[in-house]
């Protein structure tokens, strides 16, 4: 007779999580892509360096309304976007906008292709900051006593970096501004990034294609031709995925998570491209970092999500 062994009974299966802890876990997922895709995105504009940001800057707008419509056009969205191009007043603020994120754009290129990266990326730390003071001056939003010493710290941060600094902060100050601006024109079109910038950048493609015969430039290998073509996919991808994250996680989530492309893109800097960090800079930074840690801590005391910066490259 064969003994019966005692097995070990397994217990029931696990529970799957809930669906609200399913959304987060997949809306961090999506977030932490798009800012690790925009923190590395350096990267990308460093392997073009042998191309004139001016001409790396027509291929953007022209690969990205290409594949931003491609991608529009297979999710069946062009009925969300007809209504919004029936008002006159939205054709203004989103031509506003256009102007602003070519701008931004062109500056960013020419940051990274010129070995200051650290300047830009202390132009999108102080960006969050600049667009409170653009919301009070032209929304009348009213700052909190904690936002205000915020909105200060990051001032001083622009005022050391200009008197100690050797002539490059206009690239930080540009930065944020543009973006800061182009913020602020997009909050007046009831539209999705993906959209606004579809829009945008279709407005962009005819001067691009006029520019790029005007442009003087050395012949392209193939590589760096086929490098310029994926400028599209490495600048809606991000954004797709940021699109996804805002509708999954809370703005206070979203807001903590928008300085891991600035922070990445300093560490990149550092250590990947060895920019020399001064003391000028090392205190703008510091006073910077500073500044965001009240933001954050006036947002948590008052329960009040933080903004969100749409694209911030």
């Amino acid at each position: 007779m064969i003994e019966q062994t005692d097995r070990p009974t397994l217990g029931p299966p696990p529970e799957p999580p809930p669906p609200r802890i399913r959304r987060s876990q997949s809306g961090l997922l999506y977030a932490l892509s798009a800012y690790i895709i925009w923190g590395f995105i350096p990267l990308y504009f460093r392997a073009l360096s042998n191309v004139p940001p001016l001409i790396v800057l027509c291929h953007r707008v022209i690969w990205s309304a290409l594949f931003i419509a491609l991608v529009v056009s297979i999710r069946g969205e062009w009925r969300h976007i007809w209504p919004v191009l029936q008002s006159r007043r939205n054709i203004l603020f989103l031509s506003a906008g256009a102007i602003f994120i070519a701008l931004n754009w062109l500056i960013f290129i020419y940051a990274v292709i010129s070995k200051q990266l650290l300047q830009a990326s202390l132009g999108y730390f102080i960006n969050p900051l600049l667009s409170i003071a653009l919301g009070m001056i032209f929304l009348r939003e009213r700052l909190r006593a904690w936002q205000w010493l915020a909105v200060s710290l990051a001032g001083l941060a622009v005022a050391n970096l200009y008197l100690r600094s050797a002539g490059a902060e206009w690239i930080s100050v540009s930065l944020a501004l543009t973006f800061g601006f182009y913020g602020l024109v997009r909050k007046k079109v009831d539209i999705n990034s993906l959209h606004g910038l579809l829009i945008e950048s279709s407005m962009l493609v005819p001067l691009a294609i006029i520019a790029l015969p005007i442009l003087h430039s050395p012949a392209a290998s193939w590589g760096t031709r086929g490098l310029l073509s994926l400028s599209g996919i490495i600048t809606a991808v991000p954004l797709l995925c940021f699109g996804a994250a805002l509708r999954l996680l809370s703005l206070s989530t979203m807001g903590f998570l928008q300085y891991a492309g600035p922070s990445l893109q300093f560490l990149v800097a550092v250590f990947l491209f060895a920019e020399p960090v001064d003391h000028a800079k090392l205190w703008s930074f510091a006073l910077c970092w500073l500044a965001i840690l009240v933001y954050v801590a006036d947002s948590l005391i008052n329960r009040r999500p933080q903004t969100v910066a749409d694209e911030p490259d």
